[in-house]
């Protein structure tokens, strides 16, 4: 089934009780944070933008750390959660939610009221820093002060090493625990609603196939097409703020 929300919803969808969601960038554009690869994405009206988050060029150039600094400050500011956000904060609350998986790093998830100990940040967090040599780690808070003193590429203040975002760039490693945690929740699910994500990087992706492959029914929330649509029991194309809300039967 694919296009509006449907009404009634599905009984499966309505009674279900151990629902995990995994969320991509997608959820969070109607706070004002641009997606990666939509039409109107940050690596679609720039592809050299890419390489601020590729660890390799990232170690390898200061200007592409500078770059990835400015960035940083310049997406800092005043965003707050929306109506998607709250919906899955609500359904939390209501005991339904196994678990809430993001591939984003803006902590909008917690700010909106979900349980750090629901959320699993598959990809990191863009609230703090990490030394790429002795992974000591500090706010990002600490860090922009610096930047806007004067320093356009701090260093760590422990061994000197190379700051970073303690996020999870490409080429790098994801947090085996983490991932694992997240495999887990996608095998003990009744439904796995995917949102706002193009369900195109892995292993993100891959929680789809084993939440589907433990008989959980699948929802596909996202405007663009997906490389799971066909296999999903349910597809909504409807922007997420709205269509969110509807689907889980949560106040937004």
């Amino acid at each position: 089934m694919s296009g509006a929300v449907p009404e009634p919803l599905p009984d499966w969808l309505s009674g279900a009780r151990r629902i995990v969601v995994l969320t991509g960038a997608g959820i969070s554009t109607e706070s004002g944070i641009p997606d990666y690869r939509g039409p109107n994405g940050v690596w679609t009206k720039d592809p050299d933008a890419e390489k601020l988050v590729t660890l390799s060029y990232y170690v390898s150039d200061p200007e592409i750390r500078r770059r990835a600094w400015l960035m940083r400050r310049d997406l800092r500011g005043d965003i707050a959660p929306n109506a998607g956000h709250r919906a899955l904060a609500d359904l939390e609350r209501q005991g339904r939610l196994r678990a809430l998986l993001t591939q984003n790093i803006d902590g909008l998830h917690q700010q909106a009221g979900s349980s750090p100990d629901v959320v699993l940040e598959l990809h990191g967090t863009i609230h703090e820093v990490a030394c790429l040599s002795c992974g000591d780690r500090t706010t990002m808070d600490s860090a922009m002060a610096r930047i806007d003193a004067g320093d356009p590429d701090p260093g760590c203040l422990g061994c000197g090493g190379i700051l970073k975002s303690a996020t999870i760039s490409f080429g790098q490693l994801l947090d085996a625990d983490v991932i694992a945690a997240a495999a887990a929740a996608a095998a003990d699910c009744d439904v796995f609603m995917a949102v706002g994500t193009s369900l195109t990087v892995h292993p993100a992706a891959g929680l789809t196939d084993i939440a589907a492959g433990s008989g959980a029914r699948v929802v596909v929330v996202n405007a663009e097409p997906t490389p799971y649509d066909r296999t999903a029991d349910l597809v909504v194309r409807e922007p997420i703020g709205g269509a969110l809300p509807r689907l889980l039967g949560v106040a937004g």
